[in-house]
C-alpha cells in the first residue's frame, strides 16, 4: 500500500487516484534562463522515481511538467524583471533563442541522470489563450480586478481559503507593509494575473487589457487543467514553491472550477551549499555540466536518491565521492552476474531465493513507505553483500541469473540506476579520462608543455572538456 506525504494535510495518506488506473501528475518544471544545477536534479530525479514507481504498479500515469518562458519574474512575485528578457539582454541574444538553448541543454542534463521525459511538456508562451481565459473567468466571478494601468490582479480576501497549503493566514500575510505608492494593487497581498507591458518589453502578447504578458502563477493552473483536468491526482514542486506559488495556483483554480485543485501536494526539499540553499539568484551553484566533467551521472543519482526528497541534501565533494563508491561496489556486483537471458526458467539455490525474498520485501516497504529511496538502497547494498557470499560458495548460472533479474528490476526499472550495458561502459571510460588527465598534469608539472598540449588535444576529440586552473592544475 502505497503512502505519501500530503503537504495540504501534512501527514502521510495512502495513495488513491480519483480515475484509477488513470493517474495525473503535474510538475513545476524548470524557468529556463540557465544551465540546470545540482538543485533541478534532486527535485527531477525525485519526481522520476515516483512516475517509475506508480508505473511499476501498474498506474497510467499522465506526467505533465511545464516549462516556464515568460512571467517569472525577479522576485519570485510581481516585482523586478522578467528572468528570461534580462538574462537574453545580458547574452545579446533574442528571448526565445535564448530559451531553446537552455530547454535543450536542461532535457541534455535530465537525458544523462536517465530521467524519464515528461509525457507533456507545455510552455508558458504556448499557452497564452488559455491563461487569458483564466484571467477572463475569474474577472465574471469577481475573484479579479482590472486597473487602469491594464494591470489584472487576483484578489486574496475573495478566497477565504488562501494559506491552506502552506498554513499561513491571509490576515497575516505581509502583516505592517504598506502597498507602494506606485502599486496599483487594491491590496498588498493581491497577486498578478495580467501585467502591463512596457512599450520596451519584448516579450508581450494582446489581450482584452492590452498589451501584456502572464503572471507566473498563471500559467500552471491553466495548463494543468489543459492536459490534466480540473481536480488532479499529484501537484509536485520544490518546497520554496509552497507560498506563494502552489497557494496562488490553488486559489485561481479553485475560485473558477469550485472544485478541488490537487489532491495529492508533494515537495522536495533543497540542495544546500554550507547550510544555505543552492540556487541561481545567490550565486552559488554548481551546474550539472560542471559535474559531470568529474562524476558519471549515475554517481549523481544516487548521490540524489541516498537522501530522501523530503530532506535537505548538502553538497559536497565527500558525498560524491561516497556515492561514487557505492556505485562502483553495485557496477562490480552487476559485472559479476553477468548477462541473463529473460526468457528461460531459473532455479535459484535456497540461499539466493531467501535473499531476493528478503531484499525485495525491505525495498517495497521502504518504497511504500512516502518514496523512502534510501531504504531502498539499504535493501540493495545489503542484498549484494549476502549474495556475494552465496556465490563464492556456489558459482550457480541460475543464482546470477536470478539476482541479476531482481537487480536491474528494482535499481533500474523502479531508481533508474542501470548498472549493465552502456552504463558501466560509459563508467570505464570516465575512469581513463581522469588517468589520462593526471598523467597530463604529470607531463605539465615536468614542463612537458607540447605533449601536454596533444594530449589535450586528443581528450578533447573524445568528448572530454579539459580546463587548465590558475594554479596550475
Amino acid at each position: 500500500m502505497l503512502k505519501l506525504y500530503n503537504s495540504l494535510y501534512r501527514k502521510k495518506e495512502e495513495f488513491k487516484p480519483l480515475n484509477p488506473p488513470f493517474v495525473g501528475v503535474y510538475v513545476c518544471g524548470p524557468t529556463v534562463y540557465g544551465d540546470s544545477h545540482l538543485g533541478h536534479a534532486k527535485s527531477y530525479i525525485s519526481f522520476d522515481v515516483l512516475i517509475r514507481y506508480l508505473r511499476f504498479l501498474n498506474f497510467r500515469v499522465r506526467y505533465v511538467q511545464n516549462i516556464t518562458d515568460v512571467g517569472h519574474l525577479t522576485d519570485n512575485a510581481d516585482q523586478g524583471e522578467d528572468k528570461i528578457q534580462k538574462q537574453a539582454r545580458l547574452e545579446k541574444i533574442e528571448p526565445m533563442e535564448m530559451v531553446e538553448n537552455y530547454i535543450r541543454s536542461y532535457f541534455e542534463d535530465m537525458d544523462a541522470l536517465d530521467v524519464l521525459r515528461p509525457d507533456i511538456s507545455p510552455r508558458a508562451s504556448g499557452h497564452i489563450t488559455e491563461q487569458i481565459e483564466l484571467v477572463k473567468k475569474l474577472l465574471e466571478k469577481g475573484y479579479a480586478y482590472g486597473t487602469h494601468r491594464g494591470n489584472v490582479y487576483f484578489s486574496v480576501l475573495s478566497f477565504p481559503d488562501y494559506g491552506k497549503l502552506s498554513g499561513r493566514k491571509i490576515d497575516e500575510l505581509f502583516s505592517g507593509v504598506r502597498v507602494d505608492a506606485k502599486s496599483d494593487k487594491r491590496d498588498i497581498r493581491d497577486f498578478a494575473l495580467w501585467k502591463n507591458a512596457e512599450e520596451e518589453h519584448l516579450m508581450k502578447w494582446n489581450s482584452p487589457w492590452g498589451w501584456g504578458y502572464p503572471g507566473w502563477h498563471l500559467e500552471c493552473s491553466a495548463m494543468s487543467n489543459r492536459y490534466l483536468g480540473e481536480t488532479i491526482d499529484i501537484h509536485g514542486g520544490g518546497l520554496e514553491n509552497i507560498f506563494p506559488h502552489h497557494e496562488s495556483e490553488i486559489a485561481q483554480s479553485e475560485s473558477v472550477n469550485k472544485k478541488q485543485f490537487a489532491r495529492f501536494w508533494m515537495h522536495n526539499n533543497m540542495v544546500t551549499v554550507d547550510g544555505r540553499k543552492m540556487g541561481k539568484s545567490l550565486g552559488n551553484f554548481i551546474t550539472l555540466k560542471e559535474i559531470f566533467q568529474k562524476y558519471d551521472p549515475l554517481v549523481v543519482r544516487l548521490y540524489v536518491l541516498r537522501s530522501h526528497y523530503r530532506s535537505p541534501l548538502d553538497f559536497s565533494d565527500d558525498g560524491l565521492l561516497s556515492a561514487r563508491s557505492g556505485l562502483e561496489r553495485l557496477q562490480s556486483f552487476r559485472s559479476r552476474l553477468g548477462e541473463t537471458e529473460t526468457d528461460f526458467e531459473i532455479s535459484p539455490s535456497t540461499e539466493m531465493s531467501a535473499c531476493i525474498e528478503e531484499m525485495r520485501n525491505i525495498f517495497f516497504t521502504a518504497m511504500d513507505d512516502d518514496l523512502n529511496t534510501p531504504g531502498a538502497l539499504a535493501a540493495i547494498f545489503d542484498f549484494v553483500r549476502k549474495c556475494n557470499t552465496v556465490l563464492d560458495k556456489i558459482d550457480s548460472k541460475d543464482d546470477k541469473a536470478a539476482a541479476s533479474r531482481v537487480l536491474d528490476e528494482l535499481a533500474g526499472e523502479i531508481l533508474g540506476l542501470n548498472l549493465s550495458g552502456a552504463g558501466s561502459e560509459k563508467h570505464d571510460i570516465l575512469d581513463i579520462f581522469r588517468i589520462l588527465s593526471s598523467v597530463r598534469e604529470v607531463l605539465r608539472k615536468n614542463r612537458l608543455f607540447e605533449e601536454a598540449d596533444e594530449m589535450r588535444r586528443q581528450l578533447e576529440e573524445s568528448g572530454c572538456l579539459v580546463k587548465d586552473q590558475p594554479d596550475g592544475k
